[in-house]
């Protein structure tokens, strides 16, 4: 469990809810009743707004060799903490794109993800409020259900704001910082729309410095 900035967060599962009398005379069948006792558990859905690493200026500025640096790192506590995206979108922006590579050099299980370049969170990112919803459109949209963990990498001042509005807390992101954010649903569609704005939890904001506490 990482030593970070954590929020405090109240599931309400199907076991919590109040019961209610049923009404009928004729009671419920044994399979109906093993039915409503035992829903099906939904899927646990973890997404990762990275921003990309320091780097020099302009669409196409490289990273800088402490950005490198610190994209190995954040590749390696994500790694030990278990958080491997099977599916990555990322900016086109070249900083975007080095920071992808320096963390493939680093983990190998980066390497075995699908990889999306989208040029539109370059632009995105930019635009006022417009950041999260994008994001769902777009991860919906290249996502699967048998895909559990999806990494986005793009630029500030909209990763900020779309960490912001999906978790409900003040999420504050420098270059190389990981946001890890948890909804459930049995497809990233549902995840989404059952979580809503604020209603993603904060797992943890991954920097290059992070310690892991076991």
């Amino acid at each position: 469990m990482l030593s970070l900035q954590r929020l405090p967060c109240l599931f309400f599962s199907g076991s919590d809810r109040t019961p209610t009398t049923n009404s009928c005379s004729t009671p419920p069948s044994r399979a109906s009743a093993d039915f409503a006792a035992s829903p099906s558990p939904l899927i646990s859905r973890r997404l990762i707004l990275l921003r990309h690493a320091v780097s020099l200026r302009d669409h196409d500025r490289p990273l800088t060799k402490t950005g490198q640096a610190d994209a190995a790192k954040v590749a390696q506590i994500l790694s030990t903490l278990g958080w491997i995206p099977q599916l990555i979108l990322s900016s086109d922006a070249t900083r975007t794109r080095e920071t992808l590579k320096s963390m493939q050099a680093q983990v190998d299980g980066f390497l075995e993800a699908n990889v999306h370049l989208i040029p539109s969170f370059y632009s995105i990112a930019a635009m006022d409020g417009q950041t999260a919803q994008h994001l769902q459109q777009i991860v919906s949209k290249y996502s699967t259900p048998d895909i559990t963990t999806v990494m986005c990498m793009g630029h500030n001042k909209g990763w900020e704001e779309a960490a912001s509005m999906l978790s409900g807390a003040s999420v504050k992101l420098k270059t190389c910082n990981a946001a890890l954010l948890q909804a459930f649903g049995n497809s990233w569609e549902e995840a989404f729309a059952l979580a809503g704005p604020g209603g993603w939890k904060l797992e943890g904001v991954v920097a290059p410095d992070s310690t892991i506490c076991v």
